[in-house]
């Protein structure tokens, strides 16, 4: 084996791409794999640093790239972004990971950018242990969001590059001998909570790492981006404190602008003053309707999403919205957002290239209307992941295009919004567009977006639930330590998956453990985050009574009732009065099975895995042996409750979600066996 590490080459595209397509645990999936033009054209529009590509006698075996930006984040200053970090399965156990990742550091020590990101998914431990093995941190969110992922800081280019000039001649010998950081940094464990600790108001991050014989200790400042003190410590146990040099960057601080606001009837626009972001909000709806990023005057650095950099805007009213505009350098970008009549207008004026808008329609259930073949009528999906449009997140250049002078609609329960296609307008998912502003004669851009009417029946009063008659004793078991509950019975049918006593990783969370359970989560709207996956935070719960349990530190708690002949019930407490508290469910499925879901009145049958998320109102499930586990709010008491679907490559998860009420409530929830589909 001669194994090679270079730089990415125009030719490399096809390879790359039947490399990814050869294996389903690449890192950027999508449904029906990509094109090398698709991967070629994705490099560009990402405004790649460097990519590198692993090669064993030719063969193209192994990739990593360092980017500004993945399409929707952007990274600040001195950062780079982590992506399309791939090895083929025969070449993991060897030097390639090291080397590629070595590689790639010392790429950015060399350039300047000396803040590595990446995302990882936690419940693959072999890739999460590896990222922590070489000194990678969590300075945010420490469990996986709707993506699956938690986002991880690597400082240690930052750090070597700090104090590199203060160093004694054998330590930066040491460093320059250096092949694998996993051979010099501290051991740290799968916990990320403890990565930062506050100080003096500082959140901040240590390091220690062994140069050769010497120790050396960092202090970095997270959100400033520069290390705050250091010291090295000789063989002798000697230590002195070492000069630290500033990065040849600053990290721009949020000014807490805004949001500004106007209205229009039921209609609220925000504006955020720190990056640009228009959320379209109506009353009675849970979360916005839409959300805009903002171009910006650097096309390929998106603001306005996770740890995105702060802009310099300036914002002043109009009529019926505000006039934006933003400079850098001699280039200039300017937009006039106004809301009237139910229709947000967005009107942009660019000195440079255009930039991009990504847009995130806020419709969780409901109708996706998309334009028929040959323009023929329009075709019909459920709103959801993996649903009529292939999910391209992770490769936004693989995403199909609209038709030209088409209109795009959603149609939920409560409202609809619509998108004309008379700009390239690309589906990343069912309700993520990439839109491009392009200058009419005119030279000005226009994006434009209707909200109306339901134009979809209003949702009727749910049935009341019939349960089937069991067949023989219900049997349940909570288990404190496991957090919820490991056994659920109804005669013969085993209704939930539990791995108890054991835990194992369930889809994105490491740590499952019973077969119905309940967390407190971000809200389901979030766009830095979205849903998570149940993942405990290390909660003491307490048992409550046989069929309750109870988490004093963050206040959350559930009981089950289970009277004879009736569903059981759900009742689930949550002080906290942000983000969404859950009750989620892993039923006893096969690898395969049919989903009965009511979204925004309107009922579909779905067959697991042929989709990937999807949201609804009331849900069924078949199980194993063939009978169905319903799932429905009880009670009318959560008007925001929803529930969400995913499939997995472990199996389904069901979360039961509602927001947490100033009175501790969150949502009452019944759960009933059928012989058939209750919907």
């Amino acid at each position: 084996m001669t194994v090679t590490i270079r730089p990415y080459e125009q030719g490399d595209a096809d390879d790359i791409a039947r490399l990814y397509g050869r294996h389903r645990d690449n890192p950027n999936p999508v449904a029906g794999g990509i094109s090398g033009a698709e991967l070629a054209r994705e490099l560009a529009e990402r405004d790649t640093a460097t990519f590198l590509v692993a090669l064993d006698d030719g063969r193209l075996v192994g990739t990593f790239g360092l980017f500004h930006s993945t399409g929707r984040r952007s990274a600040r200053a001195g950062e780079l972004i982590a992506d399309m970090f791939f090895v083929a399965p025969a070449y993991r156990n060897g030097v390639i990971t090291g080397r590629l990742f070595t590689e790639a550091v010392e790429w950015m020590m060399r350039t300047g950018c000396l803040v590595l990101r990446l995302t990882v998914n936690p419940a693959n431990s072999v890739a999460f242990r590896l990222y922590r093995r070489v000194g990678c941190v969590s300075v945010g969110q420490t469990v996986p969001g709707e993506d699956g992922n938690v986002e991880l800081h690597n400082y240690i280019p930052l750090v070597l590059r700090s104090v590199f000039a203060d160093l004694d001649d054998d330590v930066r010998a040491a460093l320059g001998s250096l092949s694998s950081f996993g051979t010099v940094t501290q051991a740290r464990a799968d916990e990320l909570r403890t990565d930062v600790v506050v100080s003096g108001g500082v959140r901040t991050v240590a390091y220690g790492l062994a140069l050769g014989d010497h120790r050396l200790h960092a202090l970095v400042d997270v959100d400033r981006g520069r290390v705050i003190g250091a010291e090295i410590t000789r063989p002798d146990g000697t230590g002195r404190p070492l000069r630290v040099t500033e990065p040849p960057y600053e990290i721009r601080q949020p000014g807490q602008a805004g949001p500004y606001r106007f209205t229009d009837g039921p209609l609220t626009c925000e504006i955020d003053g720190d990056d640009g972001t228009v959320r379209v909000l109506a009353a009675g709806h849970h979360g916005p309707l839409s959300v805009s990023t903002w171009p910006g005057c650097r096309p390929d650095r998106q603001a306005g999403w996770r740890e995105g950099e702060p802009l310099d805007l300036e914002i002043v009213p109009v009529e019926h919205g505000v006039r934006i505009s933003e400079r850098h350098g001699d280039d200039e970008v300017t937009g006039t957002f106004t809301l009237d009549g139910g229709v947000l207008d967005q009107a942009f004026t660019f000195t440079g290239s255009p930039g991009r808008v990504f847009q995130t329609i806020g419709l969780r259930q409901g109708v996706l209307a998309l334009p028929g073949p040959d323009g023929g009528d329009a075709v019909e999906h459920p709103i959801g992941l993996g649903l009529g449009v292939r999910d391209s997140s992770e490769v936004v250049a693989a995403s199909p295009v609209a038709p030209a002078g088409s209109t795009l609609t959603w149609r939920g329960a409560g409202t609809g919004v619509q998108v004309p296609a008379g700009q390239r307008v690309r589906l990343i998912h069912a309700t993520l567009l990439e839109r491009r502003p392009e200058p009419g004669d005119d030279g000005v851009a226009r994006l434009r977006t209707a909200f109306g009417a339901p134009q979809a029946p209003v949702r009727a009063p749910l049935p009341a639930v019939a349960p089937r008659t069991p067949a023989g004793e219900r049997r349940l078991a909570v288990d404190a330590t496991a957090a919820g509950v490991t056994v659920w019975r109804e005669g013969t049918t085993k209704v939930l998956r539990s791995p108890h006593p054991r835990t194992r990783a369930f889809g994105c969370n490491p740590g499952w453990s019973a077969g119905m359970w309940v967390t407190p989560e971000r809200s389901r709207f979030s766009r830095d985050s979205g849903l998570g996956w149940g993942v405990h935070l290390g909660a003491d719960w307490a048992e409550k009574d046989a069929l309750g349990l109870y988490d004093p530190e963050r206040r959350t708690g559930w009981d089950v009732s289970a009277p004879v002949d009736e569903p059981l019930r759900v009742d689930v407490r949550s002080a906290s009065t942000e983000g969404d508290t859950v009750l989620w469910i892993t039923p006893d499925t096969g690898a395969r099975t049919t989903v009965a879901i009511d979204s925004a009145g309107t009922r579909w049958e779905l067959e697991s895995p042929d989709f990937r998320q999807v949201w609804a109102s009331a849900v069924s499930v078949r199980l194993s042996d063939g009978s169905w586990l319903d799932c429905r709010p009880a009670g009318t008491s959560a008007a925001d409750a929803e529930i969400v679907v995913r499939t997995t490559s472990s199996g389904l998860l069901i979360g039961c979600a509602a927001a947490g009420g100033p009175d501790g409530t969150a949502a009452s929830w019944h759960l009933a066996l059928r012989d058939g589909p209750g919907l």
